[in-house]
């Protein structure tokens, strides 16, 4: 039977703004408390605790356990794709080893690739799949795991080329048609997707071609040594003896591709994926059902001569998602548990107050974005608050809402995989093994690296500043207006993955 959740009380206030940030501030104290004092970078509990003070405030405004529960659960429900998906990419990740879909990558990507420019080309490359399926996870997941293990053996960091990664793949789902939080921030802003796309590029092409020069710089001054070159001799040996290095184990990969790019959803894309590099496990190594599954569950095991090899093949399974996996369901009941509560609403209103023209807006509606990411964890509703709320501030000043899509993209879309504990970050770290272990934090570089991702919205905020690509309405739009979302108790958002 199921359970009917009672409505929210709709007459109850908006909390003031101090009552507001008191949550935000002690989860965020909190938070910092525990990585940066104790070392310890095991988010979970902090926000947690901070879902419980959310409560707590909540109660003491008047909304019952029920109303704050239904906002928990409604944007943890949102969110079940996301989930879904990074569990699906932990069972496909070690049946691509196991078939030798990824290990046939890194075979012809050392052979190919020149460490010199393999930065450079791991953004391109990943930009150029990304804008193709419209979907930056599928890209990471996928193209990005194979990018990882080519880049271990040139001796680059991982912390690069998983920023690389991260660029050049959230570039792609930012401007590619395709991508759902693209649709997404064109609809909360009432703009065409189109328009909206063109709209991005004076941003998006600078903050593109400053990251390319500094992944071709960097990599310029990589070289391989003796002892690399003959690590990587190691490398191509144990994958040539270990895997089939044919055509077939690449039948995966172009079915998955195949599919996003005909608009199938991630979920069941991935999952064919995952179907189909075990069928070719089983049949180009008779792994049995057992093999199959246990891989599906507990990662791919290999022994080859090589250890360093070794622990980068032995990976993937659905626990090396369990981390992440809760990591996001805290972070997003969190943020669910202050929009039911109006307080993420109550801190947009006070900023909303403080305006006083199209520089603050425009400004602050990035800043809004990625605020809302850090806090709530969710970047759907991070792209749908600010675009509700600051839709009416655009009509009056006379300022096209295309500035405000292109806004909440960079500060929503953009910014997402450059927090941990949001699911756009969350979801980098676990497909990536970005893992961090014993207080070394080194592989969490990769956000301030991946240029691309941070540079966009930085630009957006200077050109706010001077004025520059900032479209004034026209009379079309002037005719359109966009109600807030404060008198509807809150903002719907879209359902789907990244």
């Amino acid at each position: 039977m199921t359970q009917q959740i009672p409505p929210p009380r709709q007459a109850i206030e908006m909390p003031s703004l101090w009552v507001a940030l008191i949550p935000i501030v002690l989860t965020i104290a909190l938070l910092g408390l525990q990585i940066f004092y104790y070392d310890d970078f095991t988010p979970h509990i902090a926000l947690a605790i901070g879902f419980a003070i959310t409560g707590l405030v909540g109660w003491a405004q008047g909304y019952r356990w029920q109303d704050i529960e239904a906002g928990a659960f409604h944007v943890l429900h949102v969110a079940m794709p996301s989930i879904a998906t990074l569990i699906v990419v932990g069972m496909l990740v070690s049946t691509w080893i196991a078939s030798g879909t990824v290990p046939l990558l890194i075979y012809y990507g050392l052979e190919l690739i020149d460490p010199a420019w393999f930065l450079a080309a791991s953004m391109l490359l990943c930009a150029v799949v990304s804008l193709s399926i419209g979907s930056s996870w599928t890209t990471v997941g996928t193209i990005g795991l194979a990018l990882v293990g080519i880049g271990t053996a040139f001796g680059i960091p991982l912390y690069w080329t998983a920023g690389a990664v991260v660029s050049g793949a959230f570039f792609g789902d930012k401007i590619s048609p395709l991508s759902d939080t693209t649709n997404l921030a064109a609809a909360v802003t009432e703009t065409n997707v189109f328009d909206h796309i063109r709209n991005m590029m004076p941003t998006t092409i600078p903050a593109m071609v400053i990251a390319f020069l500094v992944y071709l710089l960097v990599g310029g001054q990589a070289s391989v040594d003796a002892s690399q070159l003959e690590q990587i001799g190691l490398y191509r040996a144990g994958l040539s003896e270990h895997f089939d290095l044919g055509f077939v184990p690449l039948i995966p990969l172009l079915v998955v591709i195949g599919m996003a790019f005909f608009k199938v959803s991630p979920i069941p894309a991935l999952f064919t994926g995952f179907v189909i590099g075990a069928l070719v496990a089983a049949i180009n190594y008779g792994y049995g059902l057992n093999d199959l599954l246990t891989f599906a569950h507990s990662g791919f095991t290999i022994s080859t001569e090589s250890q360093a090899l070794d622990s980068l093949l032995n990976r993937g399974g659905v626990t090396s998602m369990t981390w992440v996996v809760t990591l996001m369901m805290f972070a997003l009941a969190f943020g669910g548990a202050l929009e039911r509560t109006r307080c993420l609403e109550s801190v947009v209103s006070g900023i909303m107050q403080r305006i006083g023209g199209f520089r603050g807006l425009q400004t602050n509606a990035i800043l809004t974005s990625v605020a809302t990411n850090i806090v709530s964890g969710d970047v759907y509703l991070s792209i749908a608050l600010p675009g509700r709320m600051y839709g009416p501030e655009y009509n009056r000043l006379g300022y096209s809402r295309l500035n405000l899509s292109r806004a909440i993209e960079e500060g929503g879309t953009l910014v997402s995989p450059l927090i941990p504990w949001n699911a756009g970050g969350a979801f980098v770290i676990g497909a990536l093994g970005l893992t961090v272990v014993g207080g070394d934090y080194s592989n969490l570089l990769y956000a301030p690296l991946a240029f691309a991702c941070w540079l966009s919205p930085a630009i957006g905020i200077l050109y706010a500043q001077t004025g520059w690509f900032s479209r004034r309405a026209d009379k079309n739009e002037m005719l359109v207006g966009i109600e807030p979302a404060a008198g509807k108790g809150g903002v719907n958002m879209a359902k789907g993955s990244a």
